[in-house]
């Protein structure tokens, strides 16, 4: 059953070896990198038997645990575990646990086509929590993209009201609310993270959680959010 879940983005921004970047977006990428690390390290603490890391994909597959990723695509010299065939949500999840260190527990990671319907990704993560008698899941995943496709700053009302969906889902630990993101958005507001996020609504279904909202921001016209979630007590 799921025992702890954590949210974070994958920008392949989060990787310093990407970024030479000014003052302010510097002390904006550190501010998203501590939230991460910090949220990471809360999940291992939770000393789970098994570690599922899901992510947006072009296609649903599972990785073996030794599996690698890299940022060739990006232009970027950077690679992270051996054999990098991992997508960009998996390369960055693979990245943020190699600087958490060595873990006891068991790895499984799950890629999963972008375009899945949201009834699919709950019977996923339902299938993904009844694994191990103690899973956690790191579900990496943006939110809307389109703020930066058109005109920087500009206001996008839908962009801003599917975040307050998301965060205010994430902040109260609800996979209901999760559950009911619609699919159809993904392209028009280039949202790359609502199948993962479905994905840990299916497999928190079974039980009541507690949240901790760590980070809900746009600094660079894309939505990142990260937080956790710990079981509080199973659902009667």
């Amino acid at each position: 059953m799921l025992i702890a879940a954590a949210v974070c983005p994958h920008p392949p921004l989060l990787v310093p070896e990407v970024t030479g970047a000014s003052d302010p977006a510097a002390r904006e990428l550190d501010r998203l990198r501590a939230a991460c690390r910090d949220t990471v390290a809360v999940l291992l603490g939770a000393a789970p038997d098994l570690l599922v890391v899901a992510g947006g994909a072009g296609q649903t597959a599972e990785y073996p645990a030794g599996a690698g990723g890299s940022l060739r695509d990006f232009a970027v010299p950077f690679t992270v575990g051996a054999d990098p065939v991992l997508p960009l949500s998996l390369t960055i999840g693979k990245w943020l646990l190699a600087g958490a260190g060595p873990g006891s527990q068991k790895v499984t990671w799950q890629a999963i086509a972008s375009g899945t319907p949201a009834a699919d990704c709950l019977s996923l993560g339902e299938k993904l929590a009844a694994l191990a008698p103690r899973v956690a899941l790191l579900a990496m995943g943006d939110g809307p993209g389109c703020r930066a496709r058109g005109v920087p700053g500009a206001a996008n009302p839908v962009a801003d009201r599917y975040d307050s969906q998301v965060t205010a889902a994430l902040a109260a630990a609800d996979p209901g609310a999760l559950a009911a993101l619609d699919p159809g958005r993904d392209q028009e507001l280039f949202v790359a993270g609502r199948a993962a996020w479905q994905v840990l609504a299916g497999a928190a279904s079974a039980g009541a959680f507690t949240a901790d909202l760590r980070y809900a921001a746009a600094p660079f016209e894309v939505s990142y959010y990260v937080a956790t979630w710990m079981l509080a007590h199973r659902a009667h």
